[in-house]
């Protein structure tokens, strides 16, 4: 299992947008693509996607920009991976299996994404965030 680079650059802005929640004040795409290094464009269509999903707002004018949508305690990875990819992760299509052999390995796919569902709903976006702040401070303290 693999995350893609859509969902990869989705959560670095959204990272971006946790980490100015508090102040309130929306960011524009241009200040969120430099910061975390998102193509321009890339970035206007994910947050297109992002803000259809209820994930984060957006506020036009001079001030105006993109915010997120929710609390970042109340938005779950869950959450961002079904707005960009449109899907239950856990939705099961109609078995084709024949064998035993097909059979038990279908029953161990479903364990794995079984298993990522409960940990992508167990972290929220300021659990991201909390950590990246963890790990800036341990990388700062090592190289003092």
């Amino acid at each position: 299992m693999e995350l893609s680079c859509r969902t990869e650059y989705a959560l670095l802005a959204l990272l971006e947008l946790t980490q100015h929640y508090q102040e309130g004040d929306p960011l524009q795409i241009k200040q969120i693509a430099r910061s975390q290094h998102i193509p321009d464009r890339y970035l206007e269509q994910l947050l297109a996607t992002l803000r259809r999903g209820g994930i984060v707002a957006s506020q036009r004018g001079a001030k105006g920009g993109y915010y997120l949508a929710q609390a970042p305690w109340q938005i779950t990875l869950l959450d961002v991976l079904h707005c960009l990819e449109g899907t239950d992760s856990r939705s099961k299509t109609e078995s084709t299996v024949t064998t035993v052999e097909g059979a038990v390995v279908e029953e161990i796919w479903q364990e794995v994404y079984d298993s990522a569902y409960e940990i992508l709903q167990r972290y929220s976006l300021q659990d991201l965030f909390d950590r990246r702040n963890a790990r800036s401070q341990v990388n700062l303290m090592y190289y003092i």
